[in-house]
């Protein structure tokens, strides 16, 4: 059975996904839009106190990335 993610707020999730190449373009309310140059697709992560595990899930599917690599990021 795979650990679990760790739980994080989505300024922390931000700042390890600016790590790993991601820039915000954009911010409307509490969801901030970033892109990576390397990748087509865009991120929308919400900047709330603590982030659910499935979203946290999906967000790191759609960026590539795996618990090991987020672990270090942070």
């Amino acid at each position: 059975m795979s650990e679990r993610l760790p739980v994080v707020s989505g300024a922390q999730l931000a700042t390890a996904l600016g790590r790993a190449g991601w820039e915000s373009v954009r911010q409307r309310g509490s969801h901030m839009r970033l892109k990576h140059p390397d990748h087509d697709r865009a991120l929308v992560v919400p900047l709330h106190r603590e982030l659910k595990r499935g979203t946290l899930a999906a967000i790191m599917r759609d960026a590539g990335l795996s618990r090991e690599e987020l672990l270090r990021l942070l």
